[in-house]
């Protein structure tokens, strides 16, 4: 494939997605839905642990109804992070660094410019590739009153890259080494640069001309240590529209029917987003509410650090090492003072660890608007690569720090949304037992409930309901059904990230392929095949035994048959992606 397809026009002249717009009524009706949506939750985990256990196979029902709940733990977190929507009011662009200090200090600042410095770590990378990202770094608009300067932090000694580097006039950094490998980078930097802030892009971000000035704006406030910008996709993969598949396959009476529907519902789009890898949801609807808790936390590419922040946590840190150490003189000479810590998750490890300082209330911001473009993962090798970085850093950082959820540096909500954030991914423990659970039933008629009753369902059908009305208001008009089918379908992965992280394996960086890999994966997803072929030869013998009166009940059977085509959708999508080859 040709390594710069994202410079061909039908890339380059895509937009980003516009930020879901304020409503104070949508706001309500989203807080109304979810008080609602707890209390029939709660009313309903009432009912099963009291009432719908079948009690002659507890060995089945206490570990659903368990699963239940820990899921409906989920729900808490979400309706919490949730709750309300307050950005950050932006400011104009401030002249010096006066304007960015506490104002007992500003006399102090009043002639000095402030410098921003932009970070381009790269390991390996095409230097082709990495030329596009500085020249749009080298095209941000400044004020005079600024210095800002671009930086290739190179730990890949490319001969190729030193000599790109020299053609488009900006600073090479190398180190020996690659102790803490991009944090490493960054921290040898600093040490270096000297600026009063730090612009953190990938190899393969492009930045938006205005997004300093759109930005420095929230320094003004002397406690706002960064700001992240929402990350978006510019090579998202997309479908045809639906009505000319059937158009093709249908002759007339697809053209007929694609035309009534195209009037009816508009134009529908099959196979877009095959990795679900469009981060809208997580930085428009996610991150951008966990302002109202201080608690959005940095996700590396396109955030704005002032570096004093820092600096001043990462000493502090450095001490308490060296003091817990049992030989302080080697620790002294060995640990480096870690502005971004040395972790496979470094964004969100020095998030936690700047929230979580004492001597000063720092606040984060997640500026709404995209203001850069990047490459997603185009392959399921580089994707579950990703992902699975993802996941183990955070599980691991849960494990390394867990004594800050019980800090006083943290406040209550920001605790809640970083455990929030861990919360999510041990949704795969439990999902294990609600994947395995229709699958016991078709196999041997044995029921996790007492029965099927009107009873049951008058509990369960209006908490479904009621949590998917609320979640719907909640992303009203950004897509989240691709994101939710990969939530259960990448399970595998995440399990085996608990794994490693339990035994102390060592989650290793990586470095996230810009290029697409050709070849299937289904290796990758044997697990979610094995389990579709499962739950056809459930289908098939539940079915046969239903047909000739081996059961009689058709109402467990129905119910259970459709939370399996429920389940064999979320894991196909997985299955689908890993057979996708990206053709540029």
């Amino acid at each position: 494939m040709n390594e710069l397809y994202f410079l061909e026009e039908k890339y380059d002249q895509r937009k980003p997605y516009t930020p879901q717009a304020y409503s104070l009524t949508r706001e309500l009706l989203f807080q109304f839905l979810a008080v609602v949506t707890l209390m029939l939750g709660a009313w309903y985990l009432y009912y099963r642990w009291t009432d719908s256990l079948n009690m002659e196979a507890l060995w089945f029902a206490i570990p659903l109804a368990f699963a239940e709940s820990m899921m409906f733990i989920g729900t808490i977190l979400i309706v919490i992070n949730f709750w309300r929507q307050k950005d950050t009011p932006k400011a104009s662009a401030p002249l010096s660094m006066a304007d960015v200090v506490p104002p007992e200090e500003a006399c102090y600042f009043q002639e000095k410019p402030i410098q921003i410095d932009i970070y381009v770590p790269v390991f390996n990378e095409d230097p082709e590739l990495v030329r596009e990202t500085i020249r749009a770094a080298k095209r941000v608009k400044r004020l005079e009153s600024w210095k800002v300067e671009v930086f290739l932090l190179d730990d890949s000694r490319n001969e190729a890259m030193t000599q790109m580097a020299k053609e488009e006039g900006i600073v090479q950094i190398t180190r020996e080494g690659k102790k803490g490998r991009k944090a490493g980078a960054m921290v040898n930097a600093m040490n270096v640069t000297g600026g009063d802030f730090m612009v953190i892009i990938d190899s393969d971000t492009r930045l938006f001309e205005d997004i300093l000035l759109n930005t420095m704006g929230y320094f003004k406030e002397s406690q706002v240590a960064w700001v992240q910008t929402p990350q978006w996709f510019c090579d998202l993969t997309e479908g045809e529209p639906l009505p000319n598949v059937w158009r093709r396959k249908a002759g007339v009476v697809g053209e007929v029917s694609a035309k009534l529907l195209e009037k009816c519902f508009g134009k529908f789009q099959t196979g877009e987003d095959v990795f679900a890898n469009d981060p809208q949801v997580f930085f428009d609807i996610i991150q951008r509410r966990r302002n109202n808790y201080n608690a959005s936390f940095c996700c590396g590419a396109t955030s704005i650090h002032r570096t004093d922040a820092l600096r001043k946590v990462a000493l502090k840190r450095w001490v308490e090492r060296v003091e817990a150490s049992p030989n302080q003189e080697e620790a002294i000479a060995t640990l480096d003072v870690e502005y971004i810590a040395y972790h496979t998750s470094e964004d969100i490890y020095t998030s936690l660890l700047v929230h979580a300082y004492k001597e000063t209330t720092y606040r984060s911001v997640l500026h709404p608007d995209v203001e850069s473009k990047m490459l997603s993962p185009l392959d399921m090798l580089t994707w579950s690569a990703q992902r699975f970085r993802y996941a183990g850093g955070t599980i691991d950082l849960v494990k390394r720090e867990f004594g800050k959820f019980w800090d006083s540096g943290l406040s209550l909500g920001q605790k809640l949304m970083y455990f929030s954030t861990f919360w999510s991914y041990t949704g795969a423990i439990w999902l294990v037992i609600l994947l395995l659970s229709p699958l016991i039933y078709m196999f041997t008629n044995i029921a996790p409930v007492e029965s099927y009753s009107m009873s049951f369902f008058l509990h369960l059908v209006p908490f479904l309901f009621f949590n998917q009305m609320m979640l719907m208001v909640a992303t009203w008009g950004v897509e989240s059904n691709r994101g939710s089918q990969f939530f259960i379908a990448i399970f595998p992965m995440v399990i085996r990230a608990f794994w490693d992280v339990i035994r102390g394996k060592p989650i290793e960086f990586v470095v996230t392929s810009k290029v697409a890999k050709e070849g299937e994966f289904l290796s990758l997803v044997r697990v979610q095949i094995g389990l579709i072929l499962l739950y056809i030869v459930a289908i098939i013998y539940a079915s046969l035994m239903l047909l000739f009166d081996y059961r009689e009940y058709l109402t467990g059977f129905s119910v259970n048959l459709l939370w399996s085509f429920y389940n064999i959708l979320a894991l196909y999508a997985i299955v689908k992606a890993a057979r996708y080859q990206f053709k540029g």
